[in-house]
């Protein structure tokens, strides 16, 4: 069973609308690395997460109620060993291929939530900037729809 995991984003839909109320997790979330990065999780034809300092992880149907901004390195981050409590409780330890996108970060604390599991942490694009990365998924994506080959 294979898993992606993508980082949330700190552009979310109340900064443009203030009052639009509750929205699922992949709705919540509008700027353009979580775009890109959606794009490459969907395409993967898997089961797919967001990663949130806030709320750890969440499939794309989770309900955040409002806007925040919270970041790994805030006193309020959900924590590595919530984080493992999450993987257990939401069975994430049955995945064997766990493909992880974002910042170096981003993939050690996944790693690390899953570090009591046989799951395999990929992160194919770690190591670069986010422009870079952004950038290496869209030609993932052009080339593996064809679009990118030449006739």
């Amino acid at each position: 069973m294979k898993l992606v995991i993508i980082p949330c984003g700190s552009r979310k839909i109340w900064d443009k609308y203030p009052d639009v109320g509750p929205q699922k997790a992949c709705d919540a979330y509008t700027g353009p690395p979580f775009k890109v990065n959606r794009q490459y999780a969907e395409s993967r034809q898997c089961d797919w997460m967001i990663l949130s300092p806030k709320y750890g992880l969440m499939r794309p149907d989770f309900v955040i109620l409002g806007n925040y901004d919270v970041t790994f390195e805030s006193p309020d981050a959900i924590s590595v060993r919530e984080l493992k409590r999450q993987v257990e409780r939401q069975g994430l330890g049955n995945y064997t291929d766990v493909t992880v996108l974002g910042s170096a970060a981003y993939v050690e604390t996944v790693r690390e939530a899953f570090s009591n599991t046989k799951a395999k942490i990929e992160a194919p694009f770690v190591g670069h900037r986010i422009g870079v990365q952004m950038g290496l998924i869209k030609k993932f994506l052009r080339d593996e729809s064809g679009q990118g080959r030449k006739a």
